[in-house]
């Protein structure tokens, strides 16, 4: 399997998982407050929007990738 086919999955694959969530979230911890051995953190939650539009590029350009590159 040559890496132009390895692409063209991973691009496929998330590509799909960016239309059937629409994004992702994470919880960043940052350190607010420092006094000695007392130490406060505060974790938020921040989350990331992928649009419609990049998933289904992501989407074509997997299949192009699978499909055309391929072909002599």
């Amino acid at each position: 399997m040559n890496p132009t086919k390895i692409v063209g999955i991973a691009l496929i694959v998330l590509g799909c998982l960016g239309l059937a969530y629409g994004g992702f979230s994470y919880t960043k911890e940052t350190s607010n407050l420092k006094l000695g051995p007392i130490e406060l953190k505060v974790e938020e939650k921040q989350n990331v929007n992928v649009p419609l539009i990049v998933s289904a590029a992501g989407v074509v350009l997997g299949i192009f990738l699978l499909v055309g590159v391929g072909r002599k």
